[in-house]
């Protein structure tokens, strides 16, 4: 699924405060719980700390793609957030995050799932791309950018 029907402009917000990985984490999923009816906000924050638990979905570079799998949707949701400053996140090369492009994708949805997870690695392994995202002073901004690519 391509990044501009995936992310919506409330669902984008730029240099929000962020204490720690859980207080970031439980921004996501207040923000995506107003766009899932079918869950709520402490469920979808389960969703993300469950897969957290696995592996840490920071992928270096100051970078996380945190997700999780809802139940009960059609369709698959994004939040996209960047921070004032950077938060310690476990990412694989050990650097703190302040990019946080969350998905949560429906439980059956597997392949979907897959392929908005690659465009969203896809689009930040452009280093240019990173840095017009930090670059970035308001979320519609943000939003524009992300979804112009």
């Amino acid at each position: 699924m391509k990044l501009d029907q995936l992310l919506s402009p409330d669902c984008t917000l730029c240099a929000v405060q962020g204490k720690s990985k859980k207080n970031i984490l439980e921004q996501i999923s207040a923000i995506a719980a107003n766009k899932i009816s079918s869950a709520t906000a402490k469920e979808l924050l389960n969703s993300l700390t469950k897969r957290e638990k696995l592996s840490s979905t920071g992928i270096g570079n100051g970078i996380a793609i945190p997700h999780g799998k809802i139940n009960n949707s059609e369709s698959p949701v994004a939040v996209l957030l960047t921070t004032d400053k950077p938060v310690i996140f476990d990412a694989i090369d050990d650097k703190p995050v302040d990019i946080f492009f969350a998905l949560f994708v429906p439980e059956d949805h597997c392949q979907q799932h897959l392929e908005t997870l690659a465009s969203v690695a896809r689009f930040f392994s452009d280093k240019d791309n990173s840095k017009k995202v930090r670059r970035c002073n308001s979320s519609t901004e943000l939003h524009q950018l992300v979804v112009s690519n």
